[in-house]
């Protein structure tokens, strides 16, 4: 048993030590690396998407590389321990092509994936709509990708059922709003109020770091039911469109009170005709 030990346990001990020196070394450079390397491919785009790329590749590539480290060492440690992993291996070669052939999906998943990470098609931290489902993208890897949407319910979404990636936070992202006005006000008095109080709130400290450009009336969108709308555009930093829009909306409410500009609300007239009787009467 000792000298057993001493041949064959040291080295075991040797092997599990180094796998967990490169381990660790490989999780400390590989985010390093990647965020000065993506820095400087994308120096001409936003701080904030060269983060995201660069959390959402370091990830990918961290938990991958540690995959096959924890591998290779197992592989290496059989033969200290009597097995031979010649024939392990092309046990293990079988195995694997039967499971390729029954595992099409966690083929597709895979494959859909490298896309998506190569195509930067969305990262952690994007608020994505993917396979009906839309929330933020809490973590991405080769087989799925993680989303919790704004119940704080978590989705676990394979790669290979994402066929559409719609990304709300790439670049930038969109005040896209309608403000509904009664059919009695004057537009023109109305669009003054509504770029005044955007241009107002693009000023300030708080929010002119959030917007790129400045929310403003685009045009009259539609003639409603019950009232006019008019649409509001602007672009935002990523993330920002939906606080801004909340804020729009609080303020261009308050600028309407005061200026007596009327929110329409949903209303019907009802005629009921002559009466009846009376028409009766009239002819008697």
């Amino acid at each position: 048993m000792i000298e057993w030990f001493t041949q064959h346990g040291m080295r075991i001990i040797g092997i599990v030590l180094v796998g967990a020196i490169a381990y660790l070394i490989f999780q400390k450079i590989v985010p390093r690396f990647i965020r000065r390397t993506i820095a400087v491919k994308m120096k001409d785009k936003p701080d904030v998407e060269v983060q995201k790329r660069g959390k959402t590749l370091s990830n990918v590539i961290r938990n991958t590389v540690g995959i096959l480290i924890i591998v290779l060492v197992f592989i290496t440690i059989l033969p200290e321990v009597g097995v031979n992993i010649g024939p392990f291996l092309a046990g293990l070669g079988i195995f694997g092509l039967a499971i390729g052939f029954g595992a099409q999906s966690l083929v597709k998943d895979i494959i859909n994936g490298l896309f998506i990470l190569t195509e930067n098609q969305y990262g952690i931290g994007d608020v994505v709509k993917v396979a009906g489902i839309a929330g933020l993208v809490e973590e991405i890897n080769l087989r799925r990708t993680i989303l919790r949407d704004l119940d704080g319910i978590v989705h676990y979404i394979p790669n290979g059922e994402i066929n559409i990636a719609s990304n709300f936070t790439k670049g930038y992202s969109r005040v896209n709003m309608n403000i509904s006005v009664a059919y009695g006000e004057d537009l023109d008095r109305v669009i003054d109020v509504i770029n005044q109080t955007c241009t107002a709130m693009s000023e300030e400290e708080e929010w002119k770091g959030k917007m790129i450009k400045p929310p403003q009336v685009l045009r009259v969108d539609a003639l409603g039911d019950s009232g006019i709308e008019i649409k509001i555009l602007g672009d935002t930093q990523p993330l920002a469109q939906w606080d801004i829009m909340g804020e729009l909306r609080k303020r261009i409410k308050k600028e309407f009170d005061k200026e007596g500009i009327e929110i329409p609300w949903p209303h019907m007239k009802v005629y009921f005709g002559e009466d009846i009787l009376s028409s009766k009467l009239k002819k008697s």
